[in-house]
């Protein structure tokens, strides 16, 4: 499977000698699928897109510090390839700013939550389980960052996992769109440097809390076993 990663931010600079750029985050969490997977990276923050929408299978996106709801035009565009994707049946995996940016796109809405950010370690509860989360707990716990939130959802949405404070963390869109609003790709590490450095955003509770939260374990290996087995079955259901 070729996957198409689409770059809609870089790793601040002073952070990129110890954690690397998105390029590399997304290049360790596919490592041990490296004999199925290839990876593509496309720079669509400097409109930098495959020459021809089959150029790749699939496609992911990274987050990003930027909004969906931001009235840059580089993120029209990225609206209007998720669109096509959509209507290509093409399957696509939003991470954060991409999922937002998903539900956006096919009619749904993104605010600022009132809830205030997400930071740290978020637990989720489970609320489907598609036959791709095969081993799916009750809960699921990623890495957070973000401050958006979808509000409503496109039409034919499936939430397949949600919170009180994030009630649409994870959902699916048909059989071929998926959107995950943790960060399967950062690490802990990334995480904190990310939270003290952002620390005057959160206020001194939360910075607290999230900084704490960052002790409790997290379910990326899981989640990439996911994305890989949905991208699987998405393909494969194309194919037929």
């Amino acid at each position: 499977m070729r996957l198409g990663v689409l770059l809609c931010d870089d790793v601040a600079p002073e952070r990129q000698a110890a954690h690397g750029n998105y390029r590399d985050m997304f290049s360790a969490l596919f490592q041990d699928y490296s004999k199925q997977i290839s990876l593509d990276f496309y720079r669509v923050i400097d409109g930098e897109y495959p020459k021809h929408i089959d150029e790749c299978d699939a496609y992911i996106t990274s987050g990003s510090q930027f909004g969906a709801n931001d009235g840059f035009v580089w993120i029209g565009h990225l609206m209007a390839f998720i669109e096509r994707l959509y209507e290509e049946k093409k399957p696509f995996v939003g991470i954060c700013f991409g999922h937002q940016l998903m539900a956006k796109a096919l009619g749904g809405e993104v605010v600022t939550s009132g809830r205030g950010w997400g930071i740290g370690v978020n637990s989720h509860e489970v609320k489907e389980q598609p036959s791709w989360m095969a081993g799916a707990g009750r809960t699921v716990s990623l890495v957070v960052s973000h401050q958006d939130q979808i509000s409503q959802l496109p039409p034919e949405a499936r939430v397949l996992a949600g919170s009180d404070f994030c009630p649409f963390a994870m959902i699916q869109i048909k059989t071929y769109f998926l959107g995950i609003q943790g960060h399967p790709e950062f690490t802990k590490s990334y995480v904190k440097d990310l939270m003290t450095a952002r620390q005057q955003l959160y206020g001194d509770d939360a910075y607290e809390k999230g900084i704490n939260s960052l002790s409790q374990p997290v379910d990326d290996k899981q989640v990439v076993s996911w994305i890989v087995r949905f991208l699987d079955t998405a393909l494969t259901n194309s194919q037929t």
